[in-house]
């Protein structure tokens, strides 16, 4: 049995993707079953047993009647099979951009607890030094660190950190420039 707490999550990560599943379309979900279909190794031997078919069968007609539907080098397979490419290529893209809202929600769920657990976070030490100047029994001093961390983390302050601290890191790996010197 799990703990109460570990429980609840497991639900609300549960509820998170029914929403997600709740609110696709019936041809989002056909799309979803089809690249799932095309995504086994089953696949790939029906494709390799059709192809082997195909030419086969081209061969063995061209040999026995003198004509096929598709003599070699076959530009009726290559069609379908340029067919096929895009058509799954389309499906995996779609199914793929399906997937990554659910990621961009769980990123985003993410970044919200992150903030709320960071200011819960600053309370507490916040808490913990008031107590410390409270009590009698204690030596009351000045802990600049636990001030600091005490209050709650702007986060478009850190954005803005980051993206500075990115331009520069790019500026550092872009270098000097490589011109002779005159």
């Amino acid at each position: 049995m799990l703990p109460p707490h570990i429980e609840q999550t497991a639900q609300a990560i549960a509820r998170l993707h029914a929403a997600h599943q709740s609110r696709a379309t019936p041809l989002q979900l056909v799309v979803d079953r089809l690249t799932a279909l095309v995504a086994r190794p089953a696949f790939v031997g029906a494709v390799v047993c059709a192809v082997v078919s195909w030419i086969a069968g081209n061969l063995l007609l061209h040999r026995l009647e003198g004509w096929s539907f598709d003599i070699p080098p076959f530009a009726w397979l290559q069609g379908a099979g340029e067919l096929a490419a895009l058509f799954i290529t389309t499906l995996i893209l779609m199914s793929q951009r399906r997937k990554d809202e659910l990621s961009e929600l769980r990123e985003q769920l993410t970044l919200e607890l992150v903030i709320v657990i960071e200011q819960k976070d600053a309370k507490i030490i916040a808490l913990m030094e008031e107590t410390r100047r409270d009590n009698p029994l204690l030596l009351d001093r000045v802990d600049a660190q636990a001030d600091a961390m005490s209050t709650p983390v702007d986060p478009a302050v850190v954005l803005e950190a980051f993206m500075e601290s990115d331009q520069a890191v790019a500026a550092d790996v872009e270098g000097p420039s490589l011109a002779p010197e005159a």
